[in-house]
Parts: structure tokens; C-alpha cells; sequence
């Protein structure tokens, strides 16, 4: 999640300098395939189409979710977009231990529909503001059911989780010391689930605890991720309002327009 042309592994480097790094698992997503989910239920199918449409919501494409997210530049508020120039942030190499926990640092779940799925990630943040709240947003379209699977997961491991576990990255690993479940924003009309959790994270130096806050809503075939951080010890109280619901707003006016 996410001044404004500004990269996480850059932000994450000033981390580890001022020895605060926090170990986010942000929402990591992919997809594919086309179309805006389900099936029309007027016409009759058969064969091939009838197996696909009933296993579930058709993937979108990753060019419908560049034109749902935010692009690169955009005001959000008092927070500016910008783009992943280096990958997405948190992707599924990030692990968990044990591995359960592992929707909470990437999203990961075990789908079946690995062909079908798309993925755009954006950075939110205060221009120049080097400690200030960054928000990992990420939009995840999966094809069939693996959306709702992914949630489920998400769920599981938010109950089996909650007296912490540890992240594994490629050079370090992280302590998460509480998993919280919080309150879900209410989104409205096409979400069909949410889930939002806060994370106590003990600091690469043992001695500092940091706070994460992950917001995931699931709209169909596609879920989209709400990652928040701060360099510091302070409890900023969960994901910017202002962020989530311009992206939900912006997004539901590309899906489902009118």
C-alpha cells in the first residue's frame, strides 16, 4: 500500500537505517481473464461455459483494473497515487510461519484458478511525507470461486493467528505479536464480504512495536487490499477513510457504472 513517485523498498531502507522496519504483508493479488463476473441467468448454457459460469464470477482483466485503481499522480484527499515502478510490494513469495497465517502477508490461499488472475498495486501517501501513513492498495481479480476461497482463508487465519506468527521475506524475517480483528468499513452495494484486521509488529531490533492495519472487501471475482503503515510506534487508528472509499467509489464506477 503505498512524496508521491516514492517506492516501498526505498521507504523500507530508511526503515531498517532508523531500525523501525515494519514487516507488512500487504494484500498481494493477481489475475485474469475478461469480463465483469457472473453469469446471465436469462440464457441457457452449456458444455464448457455452463462448467466455468457455474464455478463461479469471471476474472477481470488486468486493463479493467488499471482503469478501476488509481492512477499514478492522482489526488486522494490530502494523499497523492502513485505507481509500483520496482513490482508489487507484498507478492506471494512472502511466506508465513505456519503457514495458515499466510493470507494475512500476501493474500495467498489455495486457488485453483491460476491462469485467470490479474493484479494492479498503487502506493497512497502524503507527498514528502517521509513518516507519515502510506496505504499498499492492491486490486486481485481471481477466476471461478478463488476470490471467496481467498476470503475465506483471510478469515481462518485471522482466528488461528491472533497470538501472532512470523513473516518470512527474502533477507529478514518479521514478528507479528497480536493479529486484531477491527471494524470493516462499510462499503455498500457490489461488496459482498469484508474483513479488516490491526497488527502489533515487534521492530527488526526487538524493542519497538508497530501497528499495521489491513482492510480487504471482496466485490465478486475481485478483492481489493488496503495495507497501512507508519514508521513509528504511534497507533494511527486504522486505513484513511478517504482512501478507501475513493477507491471503492472509483472502482465500483468501472465494474458496475451506473
Amino acid at each position: 500500500m503505498f512524496g508521491a513517485a516514492r517506492h516501498s523498498r526505498r521507504r523500507r531502507g530508511t526503515a531498517l537505517v532508523m531500525g523501525g522496519v515494519l514487516f507488512a504483508g500487504a494484500a498481494a493479488c493477481s489475475g485474469g481473464g475478461g469480463g465483469d463476473g457472473g453469469r446471465d441467468d436469462r440464457k441457457p448454457q452449456s458444455g464448457a461455459k455452463a462448467s466455468a459460469s457455474a464455478a463461479g464470477p469471471r476474472a477481470l482483466t488486468e486493463a479493467q483494473l488499471t482503469a478501476a485503481s488509481f492512477t499514478d499522480g492522482e489526488a486522494v484527499g490530502k494523499y497523492t497515487a502513485s505507481a509500483f515502478t520496482l513490482g508489487a510490494p507484498h507478492s506471494d513469495d512472502y511466506t508465513a510461519d505456519p503457514a495458515v497465517c499466510q493470507p494475512l502477508v500476501s493474500l495467498a490461499a489455495d486457488v485453483t484458478d491460476h491462469d485467470m488472475r490479474s493484479e494492479v498495486n498503487r502506493r497512497v501517501d502524503v507527498a514528502g511525507e517521509m513518516l507519515g501513513v502510506s496505504v499498499a492498495v492492491q486490486l486481485r481479480s481471481y477466476g471461478g470461486g478463488d476470490a471467496a476461497r481467498v476470503m475465506k482463508a483471510l478469515d481462518r487465519a485471522g482466528k488461528e493467528c491472533a497470538d501472532g506468527f512470523t513473516e518470512v521475506r527474502a533477507v529478514a524475517k518479521g514478528t507479528y505479536l497480536k493479529v486484531e480483528p477491527v471494524r470493516a468499513p462499510e462499503f455498500g452495494a457490489g461488496a459482498d464480504e469484508a474483513r479488516a484486521y490491526h497488527f502489533t509488529i515487534l521492530d527488526v531490533k526487538g524493542k519497538l512495536r508497530l501497528h499495521d492495519y489491513l482492510t480487504v472487501v471482496r466485490s465478486g471475482s475481485t478483492t481489493l487490499s488496503f495495507r497501512a503503515e507508519l514508521l513509528g510506534t504511534k497507533d494511527f487508528g486504522g486505513v484513511p477513510k478517504a482512501v478507501t472509499d475513493a477507491q471503492w467509489e472509483k472502482f465500483r464506477s468501472v465494474v458496475a457504472p451506473g
